[in-house]
């Protein structure tokens, strides 16, 4: 029998194929790959080839592909997430905001509710605008959320809770009802300098600016190159970790090229803990 988790896996890669965000050209370059370099199309032609990519003529842009790969992301961990609910109980959901950066999303939910009056503040007063420069913009693509729980549930099995006590904390319903966010998930199909940075400023302003635990912050990716890995997944202190959309298949494609700089880089990633297959993240969101 195949565990839930591998076929969620099998339809995520089989959606990206469908959808043609993951393709390869008439001749062989992977649509995630910097054709300018041997080693990434090596790479990423081995894993298309590896999951039975298509041959088209033009590859999307890479805005409609970045759009299709979160959506991707998103409707793999809507499905696979709630299979650990034995892991982890709770009322959750899995949102893509990514196409909704003007409203500012991340204010609707705790712990983060307090943004939408500071972005109040600095729209009536520019002055604030120049001190406080971007250090407090968070625009996510995937959120995951937790519904806080109503006293008969936190009751159920013992009287834990009452008028008396615990009267601040965002889980009870009777204290606050914006959904609360669990986990961050930041979705790359490529990673170039200026996207590994822009990830890593986001997640510090995700830890710097909550007011309650930070969640759980997250980089999913499909980019083939180890050493652009490498500049996201390396160090500590602002994501949790990055997670690749076939690591199996990289590693074994890597491998393939007998480049021993990449093979090493890849290996310090892993082993170092810093990258992980996009069917680990269910299991790390339980935790």
């Amino acid at each position: 029998m195949t565990a839930a988790l591998t076929k969620a896996r099998d339809k995520f890669h089989k959606e990206l194929v469908g959808k043609e965000t993951l393709s390869l050209s008439p001749d062989g370059v992977a649509s995630n790959a910097d054709k300018s370099q041997k080693t990434s199309v090596s790479i990423a032609s081995s894993i298309a080839d590896e999951l039975s990519a298509l041959v088209i003529e033009k590859k999307l842009d890479g805005q409609r592909a970045g759009k299709q790969f979160e959506e991707a992301v998103e409707g793999f961990l809507a499905e696979a997430f709630p299979l650990f609910n034995s892991l982890r109980p709770g009322d959750w959901s899995v949102e893509n905001v990514g196409g909704s950066r003007a409203e500012y999303q991340i204010s609707k939910y705790e712990p983060y509710a307090h943004l939408a009056d500071l972005a109040n503040a600095i729209k009536e007063n520019r002055n604030l605008a120049s001190v406080l420069g971007n250090s407090y913009e968070i625009s996510p693509d995937i959120l995951v959320l937790r519904k806080p729980e109503s006293d008969e549930v936190i009751n159920r099995d013992h009287d834990l809770v009452d008028a008396e006590s615990g009267r601040h904390a965002v889980i009870r319903m009777v204290n606050q009802e914006r959904p609360i966010v669990h986990a961050i998930v930041s979705c790359k199909w490529t990673l170039r300098s200026d996207r590994a940075q822009n990830a890593r400023s986001e997640a510090l302003n995700i830890i710097r600016n909550r007011k309650g635990r930070t969640p759980h912050i997250a980089v999913v990716t499909g980019e083939p190159s180890p050493s652009r890995l490498a500049s996201l997944a390396l160090g500590t202190g602002d994501i949790d970790t990055v997670y690749h959309f076939a690591l199996p298949e990289l590693i074994k494609a890597v491998d393939g090229t007998q480049n021993d700089e990449a093979i090493s880089m890849l290996g310090t990633l892993v082993a170092g803990k810093r990258l992980r297959d996009i069917s680990d993240l269910p299991l790390d969101l339980a935790i």
